[in-house]
Formats: C-alpha cells, sequence, structure tokens
C-alpha cells in the first residue's frame, strides 16, 4: 500500500515537471494558442449575434475579427501618435524638469551631504589612503601616462537599419498572426471542438457534461467581455478626467491605463504612478501634480469597488494570493504577456476544477470559496482549541443571521461531526474537552459584543456536563438563579432535555436563543419537574420545551414527560423540538397529542412559535 502511494505521489511530481516543461518549451506555440482562445471567448457572443441577423458563419466570424483588427489597430494609431506627440513637447518642458531636479536635489542630497560632512574628518584619512594606491612596481616608466584607447563601429547603412527593425518587429507580428489565424478557425470551429470536448470528458453523462461546459463558457465570455467594458470605460474617464485639469497628452494615459488595467492589482497603478510623475516634471508647482494623482485613485476606486462588483459580482471567483502567485508564476514561464494573461488563466483554471472531477483541486486551491464548510470549520478550530476564531466567525455571522439560524446553521452540524467522531473513539477525551470548552465560550459570547482582550474564558470542569456549566455559568450573572423570581404570571418558558447529556445541551441551546430573542427562557433538568428551583414556580410557566437530539430512541421518556408535565404545570402548553431527523411519528406514538401542541425541528422554526404565542398572551 505504501509502495503505490509512494509510486503515485513520484508519477504526479514528474507529470508536473513534464508539464512546467512543455509550458516553457512551448511556449511560442503555447502563447498564441492561449490568446486566440481567450479572444475567442471574447468574440463568440458577436458571431452569434450577426449569425441570428442571417450572415452565413464564415461571414460573422471575418467581420467579427476584422472589426477587432481594426480596433486594435486604430488603439495602436493612436496610442503611438499621442508618445511621438510626448517626446516632441518634452523639450519644451527642459527648464521646468532642471528646476524640480534642482528641487529635489536640495531636499535630498544636499540635506545628507550636510549630514555626511559632519563625519568626513573621520573618514578622510581612511579613503586619501584607499584613493592612492601605490602602482609603481617597475613596469611603467616614470613620466609615461597610458594612453586612451577608443573603438569606433562604422555608421550602419540604410540596408541594415531596414534589418535590425525588421529583425526587432518579426517576433511580435508573428505571434500577432498566428493569434488571428487562430481565432478565425477557433470561431468557425466553435461548435466542433465543443462537441469534441464535451466526448473527451464526460460522454457518460451527457446532459451533465453539456450543462456544465455552456455555463463555464457563458461565464466566461460574461467576465470577459465585462473585463474589456470596465477597462475601456476606465480609460475613457481617466482621459477626460486628466483632460479637464490639464495633463498633456491625456488620451495617452487613458489608454494605456485602460490596457494596464488588464494587470491584476497594480497595472492601474503603473498607469497612474508614470502620468504623476509626467505631471510632477512638468509643472513648475504642485497643482496638476496633486490633480493627476487624485484622479486615478478617485477614479480606480470608483471602478474596482463600486461598479466592477456590480456589473460581473464581488469577485473574480479567484482569491487574491491565488492571484497573485499566478501572476508572478505565468510571468516567470511567458514574460509579460503571461503577466497580462495569469487572470483569465487562473479563471479558466478554477472553472475546470468546478466542473470537472479529476481537476477538483485547482478550485480548492485558487478559487475564493471557502474550503470547509462553516460547520466544519467551526469542528476543526474547536479541536484546535481555537476559541478566539470561533467567537469572531460567530458575531461576524450574527451580523446578518440571527443567533436560532447560527445554530441550526452551523452549531449544531458541528456538534454532530464531534459527536461521531467520539462515538468512533476517533477523538480523544483531551480533544473532547477542548470541543466542549471551545463551545461553552461561544455561547457564553453571545450574549456579549466585548472584544478579545476583555473576553471571559469559559472552561468545563472534568466531571460537570457542558450544560450545567453553562447554565452555572448564566447564574452568575443573576445570583444564583436563572432570572428574576418576581415576574408576572405566565412570563417564563421552560425548557427541558429530555434524556441524554445531549438533550440537555440542546436544550441549553434553545435557552440561549430565546433570550436572544428577548424571551424568559430557563433551563431545568428532568430530575426538577416534580420540585423545581424557586425561580421557576408553576404560575410563571407560559410553555414548556421538550428537546430531544435523538427522537426515536426518546420517545418513551418523552411520553412519560408529557404526562408528568400536564399534572404538574397544567396551564402550560407543550411543544417538542426534534433535532434533527424525520420526527413525523413522535406526535402520533405520543400518547397526550392533545397536550403536545406542535412538534418542530430547528431553533427558527420554535423561536417563532414561542414569541407569537407570548405576543397573544400579552395582548
Amino acid at each position: 500500500m505504501n509502495e503505490k502511494l509512494e509510486l503515485s505521489r513520484f508519477l504526479r511530481l514528474v507529470s508536473a515537471a513534464i508539464m512546467l516543461f512543455f509550458l516553457d518549451f512551448g511556449k511560442e506555440v503555447l502563447i498564441p494558442m492561449t490568446l486566440s482562445v481567450i479572444l475567442s471567448f471574447l468574440l463568440a457572443p458577436l458571431v452569434r449575434r450577426l449569425r441570428l441577423i442571417g450572415l452565413p458563419s464564415s461571414v460573422s466570424v471575418l467581420m467579427t475579427v476584422f472589426l477587432f483588427a481594426a480596433s486594435i489597430c486604430l488603439a495602436g494609431l493612436v496610442l503611438g501618435s499621442q508618445v511621438v506627440k510626448l517626446g516632441t513637447s518634452l523639450p519644451q518642458y527642459e527648464s521646468t524638469i532642471r528646476d524640480k531636479l534642482r528641487t529635489l536635489n536640495a531636499i535630498t542630497l544636499e540635506k545628507l551631504h550636510s549630514v555626511t560632512g559632519k563625519t568626513d574628518f573621520v573618514t578622510d584619512p581612511f579613503s586619501r589612503e584607499l584613493a592612492t594606491p601605490n602602482i609603481d612596481n617597475g613596469l611603467t616608466p616614470q613620466g609615461n601616462k597610458p594612453v586612451a584607447v577608443e573603438v569606433h563601429q562604422p555608421p550602419a547603412t540604410p540596408g541594415q537599419l531596414i534589418a535590425n527593425i525588421l529583425d526587432s518587429v518579426t517576433g511580435p507580428v508573428e505571434t500577432i498572426g498566428l493569434v488571428f489565424v487562430m481565432l478565425v478557425f477557433i470561431l468557425l470551429e466553435r461548435e466542433s471542438l465543443r462537441d469534441r470536448f464535451i466526448s473527451i470528458i464526460g460522454s457518460n453523462n451527457l446532459r451533465a457534461t453539456t450543462v456544465a461546459v455552456d455555463d463555464a463558457a457563458r461565464r466566461l465570455s460574461r467576465f470577459f467581455i465585462s473585463q474589456f467594458a470596465v477597462n475601456g470605460a476606465c480609460g475613457l474617464s481617466i482621459t477626460i478626467a486628466l483632460a479637464v485639469v490639464g495633463l498633456p497628452q491625456a488620451v495617452l494615459w487613458g489608454v494605456l491605463t485602460g490596457l494596464l488595467r488588464f494587470i491584476p492589482y497594480i497595472g492601474a497603478w503603473i498607469a497612474a504612478g508614470l502620468a504623476t510623475l509626467l505631471a510632477f516634471a512638468i509643472s513648475p508647482g504642485w497643482e496638476l501634480t496633486i490633480a493627476t494623482l487624485v484622479v486615478f485613485i478617485v477614479i480606480e476606486l470608483l471602478f474596482g469597488h463600486v461598479i466592477e462588483p456590480q456589473l460581473y459580482g464581488h469577485t473574480t471567483g479567484l482569491s487574491p494570493l491565488s492571484v497573485v502567485v499566478a501572476a508572478v508564476f505565468w510571468s516567470c514561464i511567458w514574460g509579460p504577456v503571461g503577466l497580462v494573461l495569469s487572470t483569465p488563466l487562473t479563471l479558466c483554471l478554477v472553472v475546470a476544477g468546478r466542473y470537472i472531477s479529476g481537476l477538483n483541486f485547482l478550485g480548492v486551491l485558487l478559487g475564493d470559496e471557502s474550503a470547509l464548510t462553516l460547520p466544519e470549520k467551526f469542528y476543526q478550530r474547536a479541536l484546535a482549541g481555537d476559541s478566539d476564531e470561533l467567537i469572531d466567525a460567530a458575531h461576524h455571522y450574527l451580523q446578518r443571521h440571527s443567533v436560532a439560524k447560527y445554530c441550526d446553521s452551523v452549531l449544531i452540524p458541528a456538534l454532530r461531526l464531534a459527536q461521531a467522531d467520539f462515538s468512533v473513539s476517533a477523538i480523544t477525551d483531551e480533544e473532547k474537552h477542548k470541543v466542549g470548552n471551545a463551545i461553552a465560550s461561544v455561547l457564553v459570547s453571545l450574549e456579549s459584543k466585548a472584544p478579545f482582550w476583555r473576553r471571559r474564558r469559559s472552561s468545563v470542569l472534568d466531571g460537570e456536563t457542558l450544560a450545567r456549566h453553562l447554565i452555572h455559568e448564566r447564574e452568575l450573572t443573576h445570583g444564583n438563579y436563572q432570572g428574576p423570581i418576581d415576574v408576572p404570571a405566565g412570563s417564563v418558558i421552560l425548557v427541558v432535555g429530555v434524556r441524554e447529556q445531549t438533550d440537555e445541551l440542546a436544550a441549553e441551546i434553545l435557552v440561549r436563543v430565546l433570550r436572544a430573542a428577548h424571551i424568559d427562557a430557563r433551563h431545568i433538568f428532568t430530575t426538577d419537574i416534580n420540585q423545581p428551583p424557586p425561580d421557576v414556580p408553576s404560575s410563571m410557566v407560559a410553555a414548556v420545551c421538550l428537546v430531544t437530539a435523538n427522537s426515536d430512541e426518546n420517545h418513551p421518556a418523552m411520553r412519560e414527560l408529557v404526562t408528568q408535565i400536564h399534572q404538574k404545570i397544567p396551564q402550560a402548553c407543550q411543544l417538542a423540538l426534534f433535532i434533527p431527523g424525520d420526527t413525523s411519528q413522535a406526535i402520533q406514538e405520543t400518547p397526550c397529542e392533545s397536550e403536545l401542541i406542535q412538534a418542530f425541528y430547528s431553533y427558527q422554526e420554535i423561536t417563532a412559535s414561542i414569541t407569537r404565542h407570548k405576543a397573544k398572551i400579552t395582548s
């Protein structure tokens, strides 16, 4: 078994190494292919629209690619003309640039020199000794100085200049040509390629695979179109704003911003830094520099935090760390092109991980979704004894949801995970103690919003059940009782755990949930029904809630409790909370069916019912 596991790991490492070698060795072909595939997602909707109006498939594809190429050429011409204008206009700002450099020199270097000059009297003797080494070794005649030798290259001929220019543009032109050729054929064969892909990854379940592929293609197309639209709108906004504040060549900075925004996180700020540097160099004062920087900050924050989340969701589905790591990885393999393609490529990998079972790990590693569910995360941190993180997570959850929903969705499922592990001895007594302390700390903190440095740690003592510990914690705040003794009649809700310790804990959780809903709930044990404590006389009780976490085994005990409570507190209505499970037979098998008003299966349901019941009593 161990040998097979080691062999499997070795094969995975070899496969990863081969894949990295293939990505690096075949980048001359893979880069154009990747660009064409990504562009096909961008242009496919336009091709479909043209085909819907009656144009043939080939005409639709060629027209779409031609329009895209024309827009790229137009953007390149605008960008090139703006760069030329900027280069020709820089000499007129020479005096301003010199003045700014003198100002910077006075602020930085001269002050530094004034500080270091005070230590020259210490370093000068050593500097002079080091600067005047004795090089007279008898090989050089006295009085002869070395002769300077200069090497001059002959001026390049026109033919050589043309050859150098062609050599520099041949590579990019070849790449662009390959991209457009592949793009045309991918758009023409889009349906055929889709069918082949479906046949490869999931021909056994054709319907599910088709839905997954169509959904993934639709999501990717929507994202790329939205990204192009947002970046173009951002560049246009930058152009208009910079033209208003008076920065030269505002179109250049707008186009550059739109292009650089494809680089995650830092692209827009690179353009902002260059534009601000130009404003600093050409403006005699500081007004233009500050205005340029403010323009970029305001517009980038507006697009990054308001427009983009509204247009295509709050995130791209990628974790921030994965975006940064992907940018470093792809830029190391494919250079600047890889840096631009890093986010789209990573997004494609995440989509593949969500729909292809063998690539699920990609969605977990690169996606922004939590790798663990909330109950699993609660149980994991409870095993680690990290109460502070659990409390912070609970308070964050309660900002949007109720305490009852938190217990239904997080706490009770986490307790089920712990109970399942403990029943098969998968966790030790020490780990069980940690889990108990963590649960106690979370439940106690639900009544408090104190910061972490003022939180009171809750620790369950040996031999003490978790439910009794929590009751004792609550009694400490009310003077040895769970609540005041002098309360109106019919204002108290009693909660009773049917039999086991898990029932008692579930009952105590219900008490906490009801008290969070401003309902005076108090916890008693089955042994207290005949002789209730002083703080729960019968006249106070409006309802009694029976709680069980194992309805199948606790039917006899519940039937006995129903009869007993009806005899001791006849005016109280009885409710049952079953956690969890199918309890359709619970009421039918209860002999006092008229006395057990209703059964509930969640804390939210029973809390809402008790709230309505108390409202009827008080009205």
